[in-house]
C-alpha cells in the first residue's frame, strides 16, 4: 500500500498542525514533527483544532531536520513560494514519497532548497507583495490531495450517497 509522509518543519501554529494533523488522519498520511516547534502538543489551541483526531494518527516526532533526515530516507518535496516547479506537475512516487514545508513564518531553510532544486515545488498564486502565501494547513492540504489524486485515492472513500429527503 502507498504511504504518504507529510513533514513540517518548525511548526509554529498550534491550529494549523492541529488542521495539519486532522487531514492525516483521514487521508491514511504520515505526520513527521520536525523541532523545535512553537507550541508543546497539550497546547489548548491544538487540542481545539485537532487532538480529537490525535489517537487516528500515525505521528513521528524528531529533535531537528538533521534527525530527520537520519531517520528517512526517499523522495522528497520540498513546498517553497520560491519553488520552480508547480506542485502539480510532479509525478509523484507511490514509494517513500515525503511532502515537506516550513515553518509559518519563514519557510524551509534557504539552504535545503538551493541543494534540491529540482525537488522544490510551489502551489501558484498571485503575485502580490501583500501577501506572503497560502495559510500552512491549506497548502498540506491542496500538496495531499494532488498527490493522492495521481494515486488515485487509495484506500479512501471516493463516492457519496444521497440520502432521500421525506418532504
Amino acid at each position: 500500500m502507498s504511504k504518504l509522509n507529510i513533514v513540517l518543519v518548525e511548526p509554529e501554529i498550534p491550529q494549523n498542525t492541529g488542521n495539519i494533523a486532522r487531514t492525516c488522519a483521514l487521508t491514511g498520511a504520515r505526520l513527521h514533527l520536525v523541532g523545535p516547534m512553537g507550541f508543546k502538543i497539550d497546547d489548548k489551541k491544538l487540542k481545539r483544532a485537532g487532538l480529537d483526531y490525535w489517537h487516528l494518527l500515525d505521528i513521528s516526532y524528531y529533535d531537528s531536520l538533521a534527525d530527520f533526515f537520519a531517520k528517512n530516507d526517499g523522495n522528497f518535496f520540498y513546498f517553497s513560494t520560491k519553488a520552480r516547479h508547480i506542485h502539480s506537475d510532479i509525478s509523484y512516487p507511490t514509494e517513500n514519497c515525503y511532502l515537506v514545508f516550513g515553518k509559518e513564518t519563514a519557510g524551509l531553510p534557504e539552504e535545503l532548497l538551493l541543494k534540491n532544486p529540482e525537488s522544490c515545488v510551489r502551489i501558484p498564486m498571485l503575485n502580490n507583495p501583500d501577501a506572503r502565501s497560502l495559510n500552512l494547513s491549506n497548502s498540506v492540504a491542496i500538496g495531499v490531495y494532488e498527490c493522492l489524486r495521481q494515486w488515485g485515492y487509495p484506500e479512501l472513500l471516493v463516492k457519496g450517497e444521497l440520502h432521500r429527503l421525506h418532504w
